[in-house]
């Protein structure tokens, strides 16, 4: 793994409505050493949260309310430069995804490799501190 977790520990926001996929994906970020905040839905993370303390976003795509795709769109106009991955337990929604022309986005299909979500995380936070 790479040197820029154990100077800086970078902090993970994790959005899903399922709590066995926040766990789960709380467990993952922890034992790879970086901070990890949980929320229950796209509209907690929005009401709650100050962006700033986020270095990379995770959210799922389908939930009730604000889904995935809505909250990028929320979050990009605050924040811009931040990374963004989504997890996605249907493909009729990575097909949306694409058809909404979505196509940079990380999409993650459940289940997912947990090892390729850690490259990814550390790739979109290295790529978004190489603009700063």
């Amino acid at each position: 793994m790479s040197s820029l977790r154990p100077a800086l520990m970078p902090t993970i926001a994790v959005v899903d409505d399922d709590t066995r996929v926040l766990e789960s994906l709380e467990q993952l970020l922890e034992s790879a050493k970086y901070k990890v905040r949980l929320f229950a839905s796209a509209d907690d993370f929005l009401n709650a949260t100050c962006l700033t303390e986020f270095d990379c976003l995770i959210s799922d795509v389908s939930m009730p309310g604000t889904d995935g795709f809505g909250l990028i769109r929320r979050v990009k106009q605050m924040r811009p430069e931040l990374p963004v991955l989504l997890i996605s337990g249907g493909h009729n929604r990575i097909v949306d995804a694409e058809a909404e022309g979505n196509t940079h986005q990380v999409i993650f299909k459940k289940p997912f490799d947990g090892c390729a979500l850690i490259i990814a995380i550390e790739e979109a936070i290295k790529a978004s501190r190489s603009f700063d």
